[in-house]
């Protein structure tokens, strides 16, 4: 197939005119030749986006531990321009994390978004910074327990929270930043502690500013010591209620457009009515795109990532960067940007066709 008049986004963030081919699912770097031609009717090309960090949509919460789940899921995202996905779980039990890995590593769905890999978030974070996380289930981060995990997945962990400064902390990154891409989050600790966790090899920050110490002028925290490390990526919630437009807007010239990387941080009540839902153990209640706890606390998303990436553009956040921030740096971080991210030849052939807007006006995803 090829795909004619359109304005092709590239790796080094620009929109150019031209046409992109595909065989065989893959994007091709020979003009196709099975006579399918589509017009692109000049509309602007990207990526098919990457979550890494979501929990749920349309109904359905990754930690229900149901294959039909994750297809739903996937569908949904696909729908919405999301075409790679890494969901996350919650801190729950032991068994039911084991549950949990199994099923996703029983998945094998082939419609809608595809399952790149899983996000272990919780249980080894911090009870000071817990957030929506049940208390009773956190432990100490442990080497054996993540290792029992990504074997009962079938090795799909890609990406896993925790808290530095919590017991076994240290050691966790240094054994394992070499298996796994290891994020700090969910933690009280401050700028020294944060230094050294990146020392070891921890370059990656869940949801930035939540769960954890504010970026102080006298106390940097965690987010000062993120800012120093050229490495570190640094997830962020771009859904209007998370964290203010301004800082938004201060991230991404902060930390520069290579660096930031956009989450939905979705729940099950994503893409569905106002109301009552779960997220893991919880209750929570959805009202006006805002998902919380019954004491207020933020549980969560309730917005897709495509609608992520549009809010973040609303912000005043460049098109193109936003665009980065929504399909090459996830890709990279969790170690798939050799599959999917960009309209590259040999990487998946994941399409969204949008306006100038990004406005969505076709998913392709062969």
């Amino acid at each position: 197939m090829r795909i004619k008049n359109v304005k092709v986004y590239t790796e080094d963030k620009k929109f150019i005119p031209g046409e992109v081919s595909v065989s065989g699912g893959k994007f091709s770097a020979d003009p196709a030749d099975d006579g399918e031609v589509l017009d692109g009717e000049g509309c602007y090309m990207i990526p098919g986006l990457v979550d890494i960090h979501f929990h749920g949509c349309v109904g359905d919460d990754f930690c229900d531990a149901k294959e039909e789940g994750i297809a739903n899921m996937a569908k949904y995202e696909a729908s919405v321009g999301v075409t790679s996905i890494c969901p996350a779980t919650m801190t729950l039990s032991e068994e039911e994390l084991h549950n949990i890995m199994k099923t996703a590593g029983a998945y094998r769905g082939t419609e809608g978004a595809k399952l790149v890999g899983i996000n272990m978030e919780g249980p080894f974070i911090d009870p000071k910074k817990k957030g929506a996380h049940e208390e009773s289930y956190i432990h100490d981060p442990s080497i054996d327990f993540f290792r029992e995990c990504n074997e009962a997945c079938d090795h799909r962990i890609k990406l896993v929270t925790m808290a530095p400064n919590q017991k076994n902390g240290m050691e966790f990154i240094e054994k394992l930043h070499e298996e796994v891409c290891i994020s700090m989050g969910h933690t009280s600790m401050g700028y020294d502690t944060a230094v050294e966790a990146i020392q070891k090899g921890a370059h990656h920050v869940t949801h930035l500013f939540n769960a954890m110490q504010p970026f102080a002028h006298r106390d940097p925290g965690l987010v000062g010591a993120a800012f120093d490390d050229p490495e570190c990526a640094v997830e962020l919630i771009s859904d209007g209620f998370h964290i203010h437009p301004s800082v938004i807007r201060s991230v991404f010239t902060l930390f520069g457009s290579d660096r930031v990387v956009l989450i939905s941080d979705s729940m099950m009540a994503t893409g569905m009515a106002y109301g009552r839902y779960k997220l893991g153990d919880l209750d929570v209640t959805m009202k006006d795109r805002k998902a919380t706890l019954q004491d207020g606390t933020l549980a969560g998303s309730a917005t897709n990532l495509f609608d992520c990436m549009r809010c973040a553009v609303s912000f005043g956040v460049p098109r193109e960067q936003a665009i980065f921030a929504a399909t090459r740096n996830p890709a990279r971080s969790i170690g798939v940007y050799d599959r999917v991210g960009s309209l590259t030849p040999g990487k998946d052939a994941d399409i969204l066709l949008v306006d100038k807007d990004l406005n969505l006006k076709k998913v392709i995803s062969e």
